[in-house]
């Protein structure tokens, strides 16, 4: 029974291993290899060559920061009184959840909606961000009857403004900040 799971052991360590290696059988020229250790680490560093696991390459990361980005900051301040269903800096995007839109307690639980933020560019601009609105209309209190329709309204134009204000305020505070 010890030498079943020895074999299978074996047999799955070896199919991890070898995928990584390369053909051991390659052919260098000696006047392309420098003999110093020294410049061969420097020469692998520029060529990209090191040590992967399962051939994999290294690959840098993408460091973007929202706070240092004044729309997605006022974004979610203006946005604050509704809940995220997707908030991704990196994506460009923000999605909250389904809410009541209206003020009539009869229609609330039949109408619901939804606002997307795409962030266009990082500049403080009318046209560095779109404002989506989706809304969900319910037949019955059961929510099983519903369609969901993209609209226009003022209200989108209304967050654009409020997200736009706030960011030029942001952004001159920031300015402020540094210079003193």
């Amino acid at each position: 029974m010890n030498i079943k799971y020895l074999l299978i052991s074996l047999l799955f360590i070896s199919l991890l291993v070898l995928p990584s290696c390369k053909n051991p059988f390659r052919y260098t020229d000696a006047r392309e290899v420098p003999v110093d250790a020294k410049e061969r680490v420097k020469k692998n560093i520029e060529e990209g060559r090191g040590i992967s696991i399962l051939g994999g390459k290294k690959k840098g990361g993408v460091f973007d920061f929202a706070s240092s980005n004044e729309l997605w900051r006022a974004s979610i301040d203006v946005l604050d009184f509704v809940s995220f269903t997707n908030a991704s800096y990196s994506g460009g995007i923000l999605i909250t959840d389904w809410f009541s839109g209206n003020t009539n307690s009869e229609e609330k639980s039949k109408r619901d909606l939804k606002i997307t933020v795409r962030f266009m560019s990082n500049e403080i601009r009318a046209d560095g961000i779109e404002i989506i609105i989706h809304e969900k209309i319910c037949e019955d209190k059961s929510k099983l009857n519903c369609s969901i329709n993209k609209i226009k309204s003022s209200i989108g134009n209304d967050i654009k403004l409020a997200i736009l204000k706030k960011a030029a305020l942001l952004k001159k505070e920031s300015e402020k900040k540094t210079k003193n």
